[in-house]
This record gives C-alpha cells, structure tokens and sequence, in this order.
C-alpha cells in the first residue's frame, strides 16, 4: 500500500510539472527586447570563457611563469615542482602583484554596477583604465612604437597620448616576454656554471660515464636552499613591478 502511494504521488507530481510552461520573458531581464539581451548573455559567456587568457594578456602572469620555468630548467628538474604547483605560483603571485587594479576597477566599474548606478558600456570604458595604466607603465616604448607603425591610423593616430588597448595588449605582452628571457637568463647562469664545474671535475679525474648531471643536480639544490631561493625569486620578481 505505502509502495502504491509513493507511485501515485510520483505520477501526480510530475503530471503538475508537466503541466506547468516556461516563460522566455520571465527568464531574461526586463526593460529591453528579448533579442537584446539574448545578444548581452552571449557576449557575457564569451568573455567568461575567454577569462584565463585575459589574464594572461593583461596582467604579470606571463613573466612570473616564464621565469618560474627558467627555475625549473636550470636545476635540471622535469616534473618537479609539479605543473599545477607552478602554475598556481604564478597565479597568486600575479593576484599580488595586481591587486591594487583589482581593485580600482572593482571600485570604479564592478560595484556601481551591480548597484546599478552605472551602464555596462561604461562599466566597460571603467574597466579599462586601470589595465591599461597597469600596461603602459609595464611595456616598452620600442615595442609600443613597433604596433604604432604596424597599425598605421586604424587605431587611433600615431601621437595619441591614450593608445587604443589594441595596441597596448600584444605590445605589452612581447615586453613581459622580453623582461622574463632577461630574469630566465639571470635565473639559468649560476647553475650552468655549477654544470661546467661538474663536467670539468668529472672529465679530469676520468669518469667518463658518470652523467655529470648526477652529480650536479644535489649541488644544485643544495645550493638553491642554502641562498634561500625561493625567498629571493619571488622578492625579486615582485619588486620589478614597482
């Protein structure tokens, strides 16, 4: 009997489920046409799902992980730190880093907003100032002039003290690229002087198939701990943003 009202229960549930229709206009917001905000959600989903390369293109995260890769390559190590363990480096170091933007543009764009004090189109002309202020004091002036000249007059005149963001995003990002290879560079020397030494010792006392990575790689970290390196990496790459 319990079984048999359970299932009428069930069926007469689901038949007033059924019953009941879904309205578009309840489900979209008010005050626009339908079509309009059909056009507002998609560009809103685009964006989210173009996010993680935003923040790469936009922020510190390209030279901390450059950098943090050079680390990695010049002791020798494949897979350790692991991957996720870099990466997430990277990405907190960068929300560190980028923090006072964050900031203005949740201040001057996100919060009126979402009060709705402000549009989205100027919450988008907001958003932007901070970034591109972030960028400009970041990118080199030759790589600036590089796009100038390739872009000609579609994106604004050559002497406009306010670059369109067309121009600031790829030359920005070729100078955090550019200021990573130096930091890799200073990063990679010390342990490749520790490699030749190893060779040298090892050729000279005759051990021609011993690796001298062997015997590298725990003078490497040994050498990597005792200066405590982690501390003076991070410390330094944060520093170069100020």
């Amino acid at each position: 009997m319990r079984i048999r009202l359970a299932f009428a229960f069930l069926v007469l549930s689901v038949s007033t489920v059924a019953a009941q229709t879904i309205e578009l206009d309840k489900l979209l917001p008010q005050g626009g046409p339908v079509s309009g905000r059909i056009i507002q959600l998609f560009f809103l989903i685009t964006i989210l799902s173009v996010a993680p390369g935003i923040l790469v293109m936009m922020t510190s995260f390209t030279r901390l992980a450059v950098a943090l890769s050079f680390l990695r390559s010049g002791l020798g190590l494949q897979s350790t730190p692991a991957n996720l363990v870099m990466v997430s480096l990277a990405l907190f170091m960068t929300f560190f880093v980028m923090s006072p933007t964050f900031d203005r543009a949740w201040q001057t764009s996100v919060r009126p907003l979402m009060e709705n004090s402000i549009t989205e189109e100027e919450a988008l002309n907001r958003i932007v100032v901070p970034f591109r202020e972030f960028m400009l004091t970041q990118v080199r002036e030759k790589d600036l002039k590089l796009f100038r000249d390739l872009a000609g007059d579609r994106f604004g005149k050559a002497d406009d003290p306010i670059p369109d963001m067309r121009l600031v995003i790829p030359a920005f990002m070729i100078s955090e690229l550019r200021r990573g290879f130096e930091i890799g560079f200073l990063i990679a020397l010390p342990f490749l002087v520790i490699d030749l030494i190893v060779a040298t010792l090892t050729m000279s006392m005759g051990m021609m198939m011993l690796p001298p990575s062997v015997i590298s790689l725990p003078v490497k970290i040994l050498f990597f701990v005792l200066i405590d390196g982690w501390n003076l990496l991070v410390g330094s790459l944060v520093r170069s943003y100020n």
